[in-house]
């Protein structure tokens, strides 16, 4: 299906060696590798066509321009938003979710309610609680249950004319739980509300088709998805995106400016003020090019396998625990969370980074998930197309030899 010796070439970073052994790279729920294409890419920008868009009438500003809108144009048709202008370049989710939640500062009177998950990562938190001490909403948390998925009943019950926007993971970056967001936007769209998808930990797994989702926000990085760190998206739909006020002032999102009074620009530069991170996000429409020669079908069904093999090899280990819901079809993306009885997360990760290979140690960013189970975090390991079968033995026997070692 994937020729994983021919793909795992693209990516210089796979050959090296840390700590004397070979990098096996399992924490891509964090970031993930880039492959060479990327590389290129980032450099023949500095070397050919440096310069600041939108603003220059001189040649290298013109051909800058025309390749940040070429993809963006490349991201509208990848997640199908209707317009290009609906996608808005910001410097990642954080960014995004943030710029959405300033909005809606100015739509929100005392009672009106904002709904979050409990599965969320802090990004799609701290914002919201933000917003509801600026304004006086308030904070209704969707509940979870003990398979690390959200309980929809509760879900229907807190849904109210209150409700003025939800706000959800389409993938839990720390359990791999994958939401019913279809359900729950149809649900939101039923009482008025708008949503909010944080497609962060979705994205570099499947192609979310935004008008088919008739979601009204869906926010990622690119940092995730095999393209630069310090670029990200919003999508909003043009009629929200028109609605709310702009998150920054600056160049670039003006029309005009005098000391009484200035207008804005239209869409999508209204809420792109300044000098952007131009070469990341040009890249970021290299990156995603790449993925979709490689086709995301191929990429879902190989990385439901590598999941399926390594969360039955590590149940062989006596006393692990696997957070999260069981795998039952594609209801889970490639990320398994666990632990081992008596045995601190942060301990069996130290060890087996001596033996080359990266996990993720901790809450995640996800504190309520944790605090939910009563632990203080898991390790996580988290694959990507890009990782096969005989990197996952040699991961459950370093997990073995931890366990010895630290018993």
């Amino acid at each position: 299906m994937l020729d994983i010796n021919k793909i795992r070439a693209d990516f210089p970073i796979l050959s090296q060696k840390v700590n004397g052994k070979p990098l096996i790279y399992f924490d891509n729920g964090a970031t993930s590798q880039k492959p060479q294409v990327v590389i290129d890419a980032i450099t023949k920008y500095y070397q050919e066509i440096n310069a600041n868009i939108h603003r220059g009438v001189h040649t290298l500003s013109q051909l800058a321009t025309d390749a940040y809108e070429q993809s963006r144009s490349k991201i509208q048709n990848h997640i199908n938003a209707k317009f290009p202008y609906e996608v808005i370049f910001t410097s990642g989710t954080t960014h995004a979710i943030n710029a959405v939640a300033n909005g809606f500062a100015s739509l929100l009177k005392v009672d009106d309610e904002v709904m979050v998950s409990a599965l969320e990562h802090h990004s799609n938190i701290v914002p919201w609680q933000m917003l509801c001490e600026k304004t006086g909403a308030k904070l209704v948390v969707i509940p979870m249950n003990n398979e690390g998925e959200l309980i929809l009943s509760e879900f229907d019950k807190l849904l109210s004319t209150n409700t003025k926007i939800v706000t959800v993971n389409h993938i839990s970056n720390a359990l791999g739980t994958l939401n019913p967001i279809k359900y729950m936007i149809e649900k939101a769209h039923q009482v008025g509300a708008a949503i909010l998808i944080d497609g962060a930990q979705a994205v570099p797994h499947l192609k979310p088709d935004v008008q088919e989702l008739d979601c009204d926000f869906y926010v990622f990085s690119g940092h995730k998805i095999f393209g630069p760190t310090g670029v990200g998206i919003l999508y909003g739909k043009e009629e929200w995106l028109r609605k709310l006020p702009p998150y920054q002032g600056g160049g670039e999102m003006i029309a005009t400016v005098s000391f009484e009074k200035t207008t804005y620009a239209d869409l999508p530069h209204k809420f792109e003020a300044g000098t952007p991170n131009i070469e990341a996000g040009i890249v970021l429409g290299t990156a995603i090019d790449y993925l979709n020669e490689i086709g995301f079908e191929n990429i879902q069904a190989y990385e439901h396998e590598l999941l399926v093999y390594a969360t039955s090899k590590l149940l062989e280990i006596e006393g692990l625990r696997i957070f999260g819901p069981e795998i039952s079809g594609l209801n889970k993306a490639s990320v398994i969370s666990f632990n081992i009885e008596g045995i601190h997360p942060y301990d069996i990760g130290t060890i087996i980074d001596k033996l080359g290979i990266a996990v993720r140690t901790g809450h995640h960013c996800a504190q309520p998930i944790m605090d939910f189970y009563k632990i203080p975090g898991t390790i996580r390991a988290s694959f990507a197309f890009y990782n096969s079968k005989e990197e996952i033995d040699i991961f459950v026997e370093a997990v073995k030899k931890a366990k010895m070692m630290l018993s």
